[in-house]
């Protein structure tokens, strides 16, 4: 019992953590709609932290904000003056020019371009927060290294290492009774043992284990070597500030890169590629094994689900900011609100694809998790 307790109270922990993480990147991504809101003098009914039932606010007796916690910790939320959060963005645009006697701290009172600035506004929050993560993690916990750690990084299905029940996170700690100090180390030892078994120790959530292992072929071209299956994972090495700086562009790069192109795929090949993005459901999944490698590995983590959340608001969809951005942008070109009969033919078909999109990715991230597979 105390073993599962432990176990459980770890999983539970790593779990907190995440959802800690979530919420503050989406707290941070409201507050970007709130700064610029209050830079273009909107007034600001409410600023959240949490969803549900208020339990406890604060009116500022300056701007009349109130600012409040609520029950689920889990996001927030900004509600601006001329927002009724039922109508579009376009259909609010129309009754208000129709109502009369604008009020300037109105949102809708504003001009495209500055409606336009308060709406991105949360999305560029996310790519900022992108950065400083990055520039955080490398600053306080290094870059990688051409170092290993002694870790079972992402697996390969159907070779010895998940055969023998090695999970990744595990940490190898002894093989054959020799201590393991490095994870070059044992990569030495696992390349030169083809076909000879290993009894390897390794400690999970705090629990000592072993199993015994046989490395089998490397694939092409190492086919000479012994291996049993997963992805080393690198030691990070503190840096200084100009190799920070260089980094963290770096990294930056390469996070925006993939994460346009494999949008890129999910729109143009959706029956290949849907199924191998994580939702919610993976993203709980892939963090609570990352955070096993360190905070080096789970802030770069962290910086990537930042920037996917930024990208992901600016689509043109409803109930995004993207899909908000749109209608202000279509205004502005035509010179007044988008026809309500245009309006929600884009709205149904934009909805349609949102929960197509949510339901297939979530549906495979859940697959996954019921036949043991982990996020990689």
């Amino acid at each position: 019992m105390p073993v599962f307790a432990l176990i459980n109270l770890d999983q539970v922990e790593k779990i907190v953590t995440f959802v800690v993480v979530l919420s503050v990147l989406v707290v941070l991504h409201e507050y970007g709609h709130f700064l610029v809101a209050r830079l273009n003098r909107v007034r600001v009914l409410e600023f959240a932290l949490g969803m549900g039932p208020k339990i406890v606010g604060w009116r500022s007796p300056r701007s009349h904000t109130l600012y409040s916690v609520r029950a689920l910790p889990l996001g927030g939320y900004c509600q601006m003056q001329g927002e009724d959060g039922k109508s579009s963005e376009a259909e609010q645009q129309r009754e208000f020019r129709s109502a009369g006697a604008p009020a300037d701290d109105n949102f809708q009172a504003k001009s495209p371009w500055q409606r336009l600035a308060i709406v991105t506004a949360g999305p560029a929050a996310n790519f900022i927060l992108a950065l400083a993560i990055l520039f955080f993690g490398a600053i306080f916990f290094g870059v990688q290294s051409n170092k290993l750690q002694p870790l079972v990084g992402p697996m390969v299905a159907n070779m010895p290492a998940q055969k023998a029940g090695l999970r990744t996170g595990d940490r190898i700690v002894a093989v054959n009774g020799t201590a393991i100090h490095g994870g070059d180390q044992l990569i030495g030892l696992i390349h030169a043992s083809y076909g000879k078994p290993l009894h390897i120790a390794y400690v999970r959530n705090g629990v000592a284990s072993s199993v015994s292992v046989t490395p089998v072929h490397c694939p092409p071209p190492e086919s000479n070597l012994g291996c049993i299956g997963f992805s080393p994972v690198p030691e990070y090495a503190r840096v200084g500030l100009v190799e920070a700086v260089r980094t963290t562009a770096s990294e930056f790069s390469a996070i925006a890169q993939g994460t346009v192109g494999s949008l890129a795929l999910i729109v143009s090949h959706p029956q290949v590629y849907a199924g191998k993005v994580s939702g919610v459901v993976g993203m709980g999944q892939a963090a609570v094994t990352i955070q096993d490698f360190g905070w080096g590995p789970y802030l770069y983590f962290a910086a990537l689900i930042s920037f996917a959340l930024g990208l992901f608001n600016l689509l043109p969809l409803p109930a995004l900011d993207g899909g908000r951005g749109a209608f202000i942008v279509a205004e502005l070109v035509r010179g007044k609100p988008v026809d309500p009969e245009k309006e929600a033919l884009v709205h149904v078909t934009g909805l349609g694809v949102l929960l197509a999109l949510m339901l297939v990715i979530n549906f495979y991230n859940a697959v996954r998790i019921f036949q043991g597979k982990g996020p990689f």
